[in-house]
This record gives C-alpha cells, structure tokens and sequence, in this order.
C-alpha cells in the first residue's frame, strides 16, 4: 500500500534548479536511505514532502490519517521551555482534548437538557480516547523515554536552549519516538549523538515495523538500517534496492556502462559528421549523405553528466610550535555547576588526539575552556609558545545572511575575488553556491565555507569541533587524508570511530574524568 505518492516534482532557489521532473512512491514498511552529496536538495526534498516548503511544480499525496513524524537537522527550540516541556508536547492533540473537556465541565451548569445530553456524548467520547491513549501516564512514559536517551542525566527541567548539540537531538528524537508516528522522516539523526546512543537508535530502527526515510552521512549506520536506496543526483530521483554498499556496486557498473556507450555513440557520430561534410556535395553521393544526415537529426544523444567538483583540503602549516602545546592544572570545567573533576592533562607537538564520550559530558567545553573562549570554575590553563591556532566550531550561524564570497572575504581581506573563489571552489562548492547566502546552503555546505576559512590560516595546533557533521563521504575521505597529512597537532571531538581511528594516536575518553556519568 502507498503511504506517499510524489508526481512531477520540480523546485528551485532562484535560478538554481534543485529537482527537474522527479516521481517518487513510499510503501508501507519501506526502509529508505536517501543518499546524495552535500547540497543535492535531500533536506529540502524532506521539507516538500512535509508542507513546509511548496514546490515549484508537482504534486505531494499522503494515504489519509497517516501521521508523520518529522526530525529535522535545524529545528527551533524556544528559550524558556524545559526538556519535558518539549517532550511532552509529543501529546499536545491530548492535552487539546483535555482542555475541551474542561471547557463541556464549565458550559455544563447553564445547558438545556438537550445540550447537556450532546455535552455528556462529546465528554464521554474524549475520556475513552485520553483512557485508550493512555493519557494519564504520560509523565512515566516521558520519563522513560528520558531515561532511554541519557537525558534524566541532565534534567528534565533543564531550559532546551542551554543544552549541547547532541542533547538537542535526542531531545528532538525523544519527542519523535513518543509521537509514535505511522512514517519516520530522519534527517541525519547520527548528527552530535555519541556512540551509546547511535547503536540505540540502530536498533530501535532495525525493529521499525513502519516506514521510514533517513537521511544520512553516517554509512555503517544506514546499512545496518535500510533496505532501498534513493540516490538524488542531477535533480533526479533513482532507487536501487538494498543497502549502500549494494547501491555503490549497482551505480559504479551503471556508470561505466553509460560511459562505454557515450563513447560507442561519439564514435559514430563523428564518422556519421565525416561521411556527411566528404559527401554532400558529391552529386553521387548526395542521397546517402542526407541519408546518414537524417540518421544524425533523429539519435538521441547521450549526455554525460558533469562530474561534482570534489573538495581538495591542503591546511597551510605556521612555523613549529613550543614542544608543549597546552597544560593544564587542577582544570575544573563548567558553567554554574562543574563538568568535570580536577584535570591535569597535556598536549605536545604533534600528537594528535579524539575527545569521546557521550553528549553533555564537557568536551565542548574543555575546547573552549583550552582556547580561554569561556572561564574555568577552579585551576589553569597554560598555552606553549609560538601556536598559531585554527578552531572549527560544532555548529554554524543558521542565518548568516552573508554571501560565500563575502564570508571569506571578511576573514581575508587581502585576497582577490579569483582568489575568494577558487579557495571556495577548491573545497567543493560551485559557482551557484560560492554566490548565495550563506544561509540557504545546506548543513554541509556550511560546514565547507567554515573548513574553507580554516584551511587558508596558516596553524599548527587544530581544535576540531565534530567536523565530520553534514559532510558527505567524498568530503569525509578527503578530510581523514588532511588531517592524516597534516604535520602539526590536532585536537578532535568526533562520534565516528571509522574517521578518528585513522587520524589520531591517542583517545582521550572523557566519561573518565566527567562529573556527569
């Protein structure tokens, strides 16, 4: 049975096309990955398919009563509600029916006896539903959910603006998973989770009885979960059935067959274009040149599709630092309570070394505390000499209304425009991009306008905040080499075991030292 039919879709950002033409069918119990670089149009496919952007041309239908639920990569959260707040509104359609029963109670007492008989109907029909839903255990079905994600830890009367990246998410996903909606719509949901809590979602995932379609950078992930593949490329849609690895196999030998018949077809044609321009003015030959001429107006012609500018990382190296990079002592880190007990670490040139742990737990912090961006509660920091530092931040400005151009521009005045651009191009962005605000790029390519800033200072120490977050893989390879090639220090938080194992010497596990185990 179809739960989601998509016919025709077209859309675009100003001259921009993002999907030409594109159909899609979703089926009861599918378990899609849906796969592209960075800036191909997935999360604005997801906003299409959910009302909340309307396409340029097409058409959207959804099986009737079917409820969706839907985690986005950058939803608001408002200043002043609480964890369980947010969780809670999971309910919010009971809590509705709830305030329409207080309301029959209140209109009770001045009814006829006609009235008071439909309000008895109405009141009667709403305590069944808040019974069958079981409304009156909603606290412990939020606790429990709390407790399932790690965020009990935290505090469920904790204000959602103050929490971290990665507790933003589980938050966002507790709230989904209580929705218990009939299709999941997951928008890189591995984003800032740790370890723990990503093999928590891979197996609440895999147990999935309904549909659901994910978006994903995470490629160990999505083939533990999916079992069809919708690649969107060139502002198409195409499915291939089974997980990525089987889609990477199916696509490479589509590929090359698409190639070895672009080259047959050129082949002809030019011998077809030749026997034309000999023969044509040949009073003998004329017939057979209109003929072969004909022949050349009715093929189709293959194209080749032009292959994405994929993204170079070279980080400019400063002079050698001090042999000690930082040291601490009796370093407590936090903000109004301490995140950590007494710290008495240090960083020497050229190691390179992961932050792990769950989210919430300080390594953020201890980034900031290093870098002297927030005070400490108690004890010291002291930076080596001679470091030229570069800081790649775990989230962006979402409404950055600066263009590409002028961002790195603004970092580095000195440079020309051909400079600008080809120091953006270089990290993967095209000219439609280089040119738009900053706030209309994907997550992605954000992230590579902040890896662009970063690649052009010359360092020697680098404080990497989550940098693999949005990037697809041909960015993620790319990065693992630099970071791999890179002869300075690196400093990194990361939740991909497969991307830090290969760069770093030493693991840093901070639930070792972390006062919120």
């Amino acid at each position: 049975m179809s739960i989601l039919n998509v016919e025709k879709l077209s859309h675009g950002f100003g001259d921009r096309a993002i999907f030409n033409d594109v159909s899609f069918r979703l089926l009861k119990g599918e378990h899609i990955g849906l796969i592209g670089a960075n800036g191909e149009g997935k999360s604005t496919f997801m906003n299409i398919v959910t009302g909340r952007l309307q396409p340029d041309e097409g058409k959207v239908e959804w099986s009737k009563n079917v409820r969706v639920g839907y985690l986005d990569q950058h939803a608001v959260l408002e200043k002043g509600m609480t964890i369980a707040d947010v969780l809670k509104s999971a309910f919010s359609f009971l809590f509705d029916m709830e305030e329409r029963m207080n309301e029959i109670c209140d209109k009770m007492g001045d009814a006829n006896e006609q009235q008071l008989e439909q309000y008895m109907d109405e009141m009667a029909t709403i305590q069944d539903t808040l019974m069958l839903l079981d409304f009156y255990n909603i606290d412990s079905k939020v606790d429990e959910v709390g407790r399932a994600l790690g965020l009990d830890a935290v505090g469920l009367d904790k204000d959602v603006t103050e929490l971290s990246g990665g507790q933003r998410t589980k938050v966002l996903l507790g709230k989904l998973l209580l929705e218990k909606p009939d299709i999941l719509l997951l928008d890189e949901p591995t984003n800032y989770l740790d370890e723990q809590h990503i093999a928590w979602l891979k197996r609440y995932l895999q147990e999935y009885e309904n549909a659901f379609i994910l978006i994903s950078h995470d490629i160990p992930f999505l083939n533990s979960v999916v079992n069809l593949i919708y690649h969107m490329e060139n502002q198409e849609l195409n499915r291939y059935v089974g997980d990525y690895d089987k889609f990477q196999e199916v696509y490479a030998m589509k590929k090359s067959q698409l190639e070895a018949a672009y080259k047959k077809q050129q082949q002809e044609i030019s011998e077809l274009k030749d026997f034309v321009a000999r023969n044509k003015a040949r009073v003998a030959t004329r017939n057979m040149a209109m003929s072969r001429q004909k022949k050349l107006d009715k093929m189709d012609v293959i194209e080749l599709a032009a292959e994405k500018p994929k993204p170079e990382f070279n980080f400019k190296e400063a002079r050698t630092s001090g042999k000690i990079i930082f040291e601490t002592t009796d370093l407590v880190i936090g903000y109004e309570e301490p995140l950590s007990k007494e710290l008495n670490l240090r960083m020497e040139r050229g190691e390179k070394i992961a932050l792990v742990g769950a989210n919430g737990i300080g390594k953020t912090t201890l980034l900031k505390s290093i870098l002297g961006l927030i005070p400490s509660l108690s004890g010291k920091v002291v930076l080596g000499d001679y470091l030229y530092i570069g800081y790649f931040e775990q989230e962006g400005n979402y409404d950055n209304r600066t263009t590409c151009i002028e961002e790195i521009w603004e970092e580095f005045p000195s440079l020309t425009q051909y400079e600008v651009r080809s120091a953006l191009a270089k990290c993967g962005l095209t000219t439609k991009h280089i040119e738009s605000q900053v706030r209309v790029l994907s997550g992605g390519e954000q992230a590579k306008v902040r890896l662009c800033k970063l690649i052009n200072r010359e360092t020697n120490i680098l404080l990497l905040d989550e940098p693999t977050n949005h990037l697809d893989q041909d960015a993620k390879d790319e990065l693992k080499r630099a970071l791999q090639a890179y002869k300075g220090s690196v400093l990194l938080i990361c939740h991909e075991p497969e991307f830090y194992r290969d760069v770093v010497s030493k693991v840093w596990d901070c639930s070792e030292w972390s006062t919120r185990i």
